[in-house]
């Protein structure tokens, strides 16, 4: 009796476990489907590149000082701040 229990019992646990990873697979694609969620006043790379590139046209320091101004300032540009 306890082996025919166990028996129906691992064919129970086996049948339902595909079906469990099946559902978690499609709400994890209908969570992960579609776009992101936009940030206000976000810009596209390059959008934030250009705007950065004319505030800092002219500018009067090092390249390397200037390239790192430029990487926050394209950074934040992209977060929308």
């Amino acid at each position: 009796m306890k082996v025919l229990f166990s028996a129906i019992a691992l064919a129970a646990a086996v049948a339902l476990v595909p079906a469990a990873v099946n559902a978690q697979e499609r709400t994890a694609r209908k969570i992960l489907s579609g776009q992101p969620a936009t940030l206000q006043g976000a810009k596209t790379e390059s959008q934030a590149r250009r705007d950065c590139q004319r505030q800092y046209r002219g500018a009067r320091e090092s390249k390397s000082a200037l390239r790192i101004k430029m990487r926050e300032c394209i950074r934040e540009g992209m977060q929308g701040r």
